[in-house]
């Protein structure tokens, strides 16, 4: 495979909204007749998103051709966690004052129940708008977040007691294993496989006061043995 020149190429930064809404018109289209690099963070097959442009390529006739890449996937064996070991990924958002779901608590203890881990990915907030922005349409944008461990400590906790109580979103209350509290083993990652990546394994209650730093992080809620 050739090394790309970019330097007489035009590089158009795509947003969530050119990939999500636009891609069609703004880049299959021109695909068709032109060589179009999307240039992705991780591998192009972890997100959904990058799936279904690569579907919607191959329905209009577009030749694919996929360059796979490092991934929090296969980089957070650098914890010494085997992968064989992990259950379901889940994704932890930031939740508001209205909205707090608990679906993906439910699935890490399923994956601790059996006596795996999971590995929690942590919300992104990139140029994202405010309910009244996008009601006024008004093309503001609010700052970046990104999702930190100690937020996601905080929230896996929270949850663990949440899914005990009856709840108008469940159909029944989960039941909790006593092993799995805030004393439990979590390993926190940040901006794993960079010269500043940091590991710390900690109890989900330490790991609530610790400050890993820079985005990116990950979380992993360790298998009880």
């Amino acid at each position: 495979m050739q090394h790309l020149n970019l330097s007489e190429k035009e590089i158009v930064l795509a947003d969530r909204n050119l990939i999500e809404q636009n891609c069609d018109q703004l880049i299959l289209s021109e695909a068709k007749t032109k060589d179009i690099a999307l240039l992705v963070i991780g591998d192009p097959f972890a997100a959904t998103t990058h799936c279904d442009v690569f579907l919607r390529a191959r329905k209009m006739g577009v030749n694919v051709e996929v360059v796979h890449n490092a991934s929090i996937f296969t980089a957070i064996g650098s914890t010494g966690l085997q992968l064989y070991r992990f259950g379901q990924t889940i994704s932890l958002c930031f939740w508001t004052d209205t909205w707090k779901p608990t679906s993906a608590i439910e699935k890490l203890i399923a994956n601790y129940q059996i006596g795996l881990h999971t590995l929690c990915l942590l919300d992104i907030k990139v140029k994202e708008q405010s309910v009244e922005n996008m009601i006024r349409g008004r093309d503001i944008f609010e700052p970046p977040r990104f999702m930190t461990t100690q937020e996601a400590a905080s929230q896996i906790l929270e949850s663990l007691d949440m899914v005990k109580l009856p709840s108008e979103y469940r159909e029944k209350i989960i039941d909790v294993p006593s092993t799995l509290n805030e004393n439990s083993l979590c390993v926190g990652v940040a901006r794993l496989g960079s010269p500043t990546q940091k590991i710390v394994a900690t109890s989900l209650k330490e790991m609530c006061s610790i400050d890993l730093g820079e985005p990116l992080h990950s979380l992993i809620v360790t298998a009880k043995d």
